[in-house]
């Protein structure tokens, strides 16, 4: 068979929504969903499409961040089905990092390379609203060159609550601290409907977003993400993408942009059949539809898109560098909250280990900040770093894991109340 054209093989509506990407025009919302459908040879379309985008627009080069997690507990007043890491303050697996061993652990990390802590935790019941800001405080004491990743939307939102602070108030007293920038996550779908179903009593669409913007007006930027594979559908995941970029258009203060794929063998909703119609995660189509889709959206606005080695693995991690990617996210150190919830790569990687991925890719590996300042690039494969971490093997007894934490009594809860 002869291919004389793509408009041959492709449906036409398809293509007609490619090249108004590729144009750099807006796409509408039931083109934005059309695209996310996409399946077989329209599915090749627009990953090619979206990998054209990315290379005209950041290039080849595949960035990463030398990074550490720190989830300070996993205790949390709510009960969103979609955890498997939170615990309710009665349970015999609770954990609450001290201060000091929160502080322990972003030095180490400093001291070992990393440029960034991202700290992030449950919302624990009886909980002194200072410990936000005191944390930051004492981290940058001690360590203040690192950039502090930390509290996501509905952590901003409890601590605001706490308070009885606006969170303006509260987020400029957070960036008084010493806080850089905050996650996007907590994001989860923006639509209230399915939030009923998957987050009861979680944070609104509107309270996300205001907080959110809230950030950015105050210059903090945030990442943006989304979580997905559960009881949406491609609207929602369309409507969540347009209400990316609208805020993007007016606050430009997005770094990233992050697909989070549902973790389903722990979350309860799932496991437990808590929540009519729960997918075990998105098919590997669905995956490389939203990664295309969102470059083609989200090009001329959030120029940055992450793979989530955590939540794909790392060989498809790496085939999605085709599907529009640019970035593949950082080392970690200790992951928590996807493993929790069953993710079998999570932990660690190290830096090395990921150039490799990006080199085979046939992409240019650099090591970067949090807000994407280049750090160094590296030209050839057997190019070395010389930071402490790319020397040191990763283990769990070294370094600790989520699963360590909640067994250990030195850090239960519990001691705490």
């Amino acid at each position: 068979m002869k291919i004389e054209s793509i408009e041959k093989i492709a449906d036409p509506e398809v293509v007609a929504i490619v090249e108004r990407a590729l144009s750099n025009k807006d796409l509408y919302l039931d083109e934005v969903e059309r695209l996310l459908k996409c399946r077989g040879i329209d599915l090749y379309l627009i990953c090619l499409a979206a990998d054209y985008l990315r290379k005209e627009t950041v290039g080849d080069i595949v960035t990463y961040v030398v990074n550490r997690n720190i989830n300070f507990t996993n205790v949390c007043i709510m009960n969103c089905g979609f955890c498997a890491f939170s615990r309710d303050f009665r349970s015999e697996e609770t954990y609450f990092l001290p201060i000091e061993e929160v502080v322990r652990r972003a030095k180490e990390a400093y001291y070992l390379g990393a440029t960034e802590v991202c700290i992030q935790g449950g919302l624990p019941p009886k909980l002194d609203w200072e410990f936000y800001p005191k944390l930051i405080r004492e981290i940058k004491k001690e360590v203040p060159n690192i950039h502090i990743h930390a509290f996501s939307p509905v952590e901003i939102w409890y601590g605001a609550h706490l308070s009885k602070l606006g969170y303006e108030e509260f987020l400029k007293i957070l960036k008084e601290a010493g806080l850089d920038t905050i996650p996007g996550t907590a994001a989860e779908i923006l639509d209230d409907e399915i939030r009923k179903l998957i987050s009861p009593g979680r944070i609104s669409t509107n309270e996300w977003i205001t907080i959110i913007k809230t950030a950015h007006k105050l210059g903090i930027p945030s990442t943006s993400t989304i979580m997905y594979g559960h009881v949406e559908k491609e609207i929602h995941r369309a409507k969540h993408l347009l209400i990316l970029r609208e805020i993007q258009k007016e606050t430009k203060g997005f770094t990233e942009f992050i697909p989070l794929s549902f973790v389903y063998e722990e979350a309860p909703m799932y496991k437990y059949k808590l929540v009519n119609g729960v997918k075990a995660g998105p098919t590997g189509e669905e995956i490389v539809a939203l990664y295309a889709t969102s470059r083609l959206v989200l090009n001329n606005y959030i120029k940055n898109l992450q793979v989530s080695w955590v939540k794909e693995g790392p060989k498809f991690a790496q085939f999605l560098l085709n599907c529009g990617a640019n970035d593949f996210g950082g080392t970690l150190i200790n992951e928590s909250i996807s493993s929790s919830a069953g993710a079998k790569f999570g932990q660690y990687m190290s830096p090395k280990e990921i150039r490799r991925l990006i080199f085979d890719a046939k992409r240019i590996p650099a090591q970067r900040t949090t807000t994407y300042s280049i750090i160094r690039i590296f030209k050839d494969i057997n190019e070395e770093s010389d930071i402490p971490l790319e020397k040191i093997e990763w283990s769990e007894e070294k370094f600790g894991s989520y699963f360590r934490l909640i067994k250990d009594e030195r850090f239960r809860f519990r001691k705490r109340v």
